[in-house]
């Protein structure tokens, strides 16, 4: 994309009136922006939803000192720029009607990585909600998977902070400009997170975070990756919101459930009991349910000769030599293992080549 067309793309998106749809809708009859401003006014016209008014607010010369402003800011900062086409764009917000035509990020992000999960969640975390979450991503880890979420206080921040301490990349999706930080004590965070990862944003460097651009924020949260985790929730908050949205985007959602009388896992105990989110207790469930094949992870997995096993992991393997297979439960009350903890072993055992899941929860020896 030249700078021109960024330039032109900019004061589209400053012209009053004209949101991501509308743009798209522009940009697929024109061919670009520079051609949308050279389009005479029955031209424009003839598109479907506009009128005289955004007619008028097409041939405002403002946008184009705001846009040269915002350029400015991009160029001085180094603010990598993607287009909604371009191969850089997140691939599955691509296919999401209301996804921005322009994101702004920084870091070092790669979004080719097919395994992205969205982990959210209340700000109110509490032992249980950070003590999964955890467990969560350090299970997960050697799927190499890109964690994203809001790089709020809570869930958000424990999330991105287990994928930092497990080495993996992580995407933190801020609802302001990337001339700052929300919330400040986060800015700690920043450099770390940007080594492997780094920050997305649809908004300007005038952009500040108020209440409603974190709604928005959440669509994208919702929409870039594979499947939607809400940790905690109480019976209203974001975190449900950007549930919704994963759902009404085909996405795949999962909750964790929670006692009944605790008000962080109401929200997604609700979730559950409406079928809208599918349970969650250990990443086995994620693996299974989203069809990771941990074989596709580049190592070697063939079975290996003389391999030492953790006192729990000789359990596992004992009892599996015996059985053949066995369902994930039954391992779990046999070798009596919390099955929280006994995904963890499952994966690791997997990744030595001594076993292999199968459908349905199964899991057999080598």
């Amino acid at each position: 994309m030249t700078d021109q067309e960024l330039f032109n793309l900019l004061a589209l998106l400053k012209v009053d009136g004209v949101g991501d749809i509308l743009g798209k809708k522009l940009l697929h009859t024109f061919g670009s922006a520079s051609e949308i401003f050279k389009a005479k006014s029955a031209q424009l016209a003839a598109v479907d939803g506009i009128g005289a008014a955004l007619l008028k607010n097409l041939k405002d010369k403002t946008i184009f000192e705001k846009a040269d402003r915002e350029l400015s800011f991009i160029k001085n900062n180094t603010i990598d720029v993607s287009f909604f086409q371009d191969e850089s764009y997140p691939e599955r917000l691509k296919h999401c009607f209301d996804a921005p035509i322009l994101i702004f990020t920084a870091g070092n992000l790669d979004f080719k990585n097919k395994k992205l999960i969205s982990i959210v969640g209340t700000r109110q975390i509490t032992s249980y909600g950070t003590d999964f979450c955890r467990k969560l991503i350090e299970d997960l880890a050697p799927l190499d998977p890109v964690i994203v979420s809001g790089f709020a206080y809570g869930v958000d921040i424990v999330a991105h902070q287990a994928a930092m301490d497990y080495n993996l990349q992580t995407v933190g999706v801020l609802a302001h400009g990337l001339n700052q930080i929300y919330p400040r004590t986060h800015k700690k965070y920043m450099a770390k997170m940007e080594e492997n990862g780094g920050f997305i944003t649809e908004f300007w460097s005038d952009s500040n975070p108020d209440k409603e651009k974190f709604v928005r924020r959440n669509r994208i949260v919702a929409g870039m990756t594979e499947a939607t985790i809400v940790i905690e929730s109480a019976d209203k908050g974001g975190s449900l919101i950007t549930a919704n949205m994963a759902n009404d985007y085909n996405r795949d959602v999962f909750a964790v459930p929670g006692r009944v009388t605790d008000k962080y896992s109401q929200g997604c105990n609700n979730l559950i009991k409406t079928q809208k989110a599918n349970l969650l207790t250990s990443a086995a469930d994620l693996i299974y349910m989203l069809n990771w094949d941990i074989k596709e992870k580049p190592k070697n997995i063939q079975k290996q000769l003389f391999v030492e096993l953790e006192p729990e992991e000789q359990k596992v393997y004992d009892f599996l030599q015996k059985k053949g297979k066995e369902l994930l439960d039954i391992i779990a009350i046999e070798c009596d293992i919390p099955i929280y903890k006994l995904s963890g072993i499952l994966i690791g055992m997997e990744l030595k080549g001594i076993i292999r899941p199968l459908p349905g929860k199964l899991f057999e020896s080598i």
